[in-house]
């Protein structure tokens, strides 16, 4: 890098809040098994304390010698449905625990893996599993859980989705005390992928190797003032930017990438190029679509511009390494995003338009406060709904819904950090129970068949 690249990278971090959202060490579970549950939660402390006993301590270093901020250090494993049916236990909750005291020993922020991968069907473990996480999510302060419901292969696993539904509403009762903060770490998927660096979704999936490092990287500010640059320019500009700048932000993961590769000695794996935003002011990926030209966020034109935005987005990341992977592209969470935030109040933003975005951006409905009233068919009707976007356009979606307890449409909630706070949106009134409680499973699109 010559001076002005230095420069120009110090700028990005001072003034336009680029950092690395984070470095997570996926780890394998699965030499983890064992016929008694106890000796297999054993095995899991010890793993994952020994595997990552210096990943903070490596992310803090890296931070200062590059001046690089790198906001959460985190741990993904092996979906523990996979491992712990290998045991007689009739409930996984214990395991959920032993994540959750390893991840505190090792100092991380989240650790993510407590999940069930159900596209096609239930095993004995992934049934246990589900029923487990109200009380794991509300009994623990840093596990974060996910369960997959479909793939474009196999279609929509229908039961799942009814039974989502019910647990997103339990675990929001049992952390009722907490605004039902369980729900903001529970994610349900379609065609999740296996190596995702961000919480709540991350897990190590079986086909990774025993140990990874994935990078997390953000930077809604950086590509916000770069478009600023050329307002009223045409659109071949405005992809040029924001590729050019997708190309500096990727540039940086693969630096701290490398790095916390050669120092923990374990492969790199891949650079999530996902923008990330956060509360702050000025880290918003609502404000970038509004810069593009949209009055508020939620607006006619909002869909193409974010459209465009994810695919500049991955056209510049790709350039700049060859390890892209995970999501990749733009989040749209609610609580997450000053900027969605406004629109929602401003009343340009609704679900409903979420959902539409949702068929052109890196993952779906993310971090959305609704009353606390909501039936669970209505929120099983909206996870059928993203999921149906995902396998029908072979995309990852998911849906991160927080019915808060006790509270009403207008009411808001505040959940602290990165997770933001939110206004309550409002929900279709009219049932989907009929169309839950069918059962059975949504076949594969047509499309899917490719051999």
């Amino acid at each position: 890098m010559n001076s002005n690249h230095i420069l120009e990278t110090i700028h990005m971090i001072e003034k336009e809040k680029l950092d690395i959202r984070t470095i997570t060490m996926g780890i394998s579970l699965l030499d983890c098994c064992d016929t008694d549950g106890k000796r297999s939660r054993m095995k899991i402390y010890d793993k994952i304390t020994n595997y990552a006993q210096n990943l903070v301590k490596v992310g803090e270093e890296i931070e200062k010698e590059y001046g690089v901020p790198i906001i959460h250090k985190r741990i993904s494993v092996t979906p523990i449905s996979l491992v712990a049916q290998t045991s007689n236990d009739t409930d996984y909750v214990a395991f959920a625990k032993i994540l959750d005291d390893a991840a505190k020993a090792v100092g991380i922020n989240f650790i993510g893996g407590f999940s069930a991968l159900v596209h096609k069907g239930y095993s004995k473990g992934d049934k246990i599993l589900i029923n487990s996480i109200p009380e794991a999510l509300s009994s623990t302060d840093v596990v974060c859980s996910s369960v997959n419901i479909g793939t474009t292969k196999a279609g929509i696993n229908m039961d799942a989705v009814k039974d989502m539904g019910q647990i997103i509403k339990k675990t929001a009762f049992l952390t009722k005390d907490q605004d039902s903060i369980g729900c903001a770490k529970l994610v349900v998927f379609a065609n999740a992928v296996d190596d995702n660096p961000f919480m709540a979704g991350a897990f190590h999936g079986v086909g990774e190797a025993e140990s990874i490092i994935n990078i997390g990287v953000s930077g809604p500010g950086v590509v916000k003032s770069a478009l600023e640059k050329v307002r009223g320019k045409s659109f071949d500009e405005v992809c040029e930017t924001i590729k050019q700048t997708a190309f500096k932000i990727t540039r940086m993961g693969q630096l701290v990438g490398n790095e916390a590769s050669k120092r923990l000695n374990v492969p790199f794996g891949i650079i999530d190029l996902s923008l990330a935003p956060t509360p702050a002011i000025g880290d918003s990926v609502g404000r970038i679509l509004e810069e593009i030209g949209i009055e508020s966020c939620g607006a006619p034109g909002t869909t193409a511009a974010l459209a465009l935005l994810n695919d500049a987005v991955k056209k510049g990341g790709v350039m700049a390494s060859s390890r892209v992977g995970g999501l990749s592209g733009a989040f749209i969470p609610v609580s997450e995003d000053e900027g969605m935030i406004h629109a929602v109040k401003a009343g340009s933003l609704n679900l409903e338009k979420l959902e539409a975005m949702t068929c052109v951006c890196s993952v779906g409905l993310d971090m959305i406060a609704i009353p606390g009233d909501t039936p669970w068919e209505t929120i099983s009707g909206i996870i059928a709904d993203e999921a149906a976007i995902g396998v029908i356009n072979q995309k990852t979606t998911a849906v991160r819904l927080i019915p808060v307890h006790g509270k009403k449409i207008g009411d808001e909630v505040n959940f602290g950090g990165l997770l933001g706070s939110s206004p309550i949106m409002p929900v279709s009134q009219f049932s989907s129970s009929q169309f839950v409680n069918r059962g059975g499973r949504i076949p594969a699109p047509i499309h899917s068949f490719k051999n």
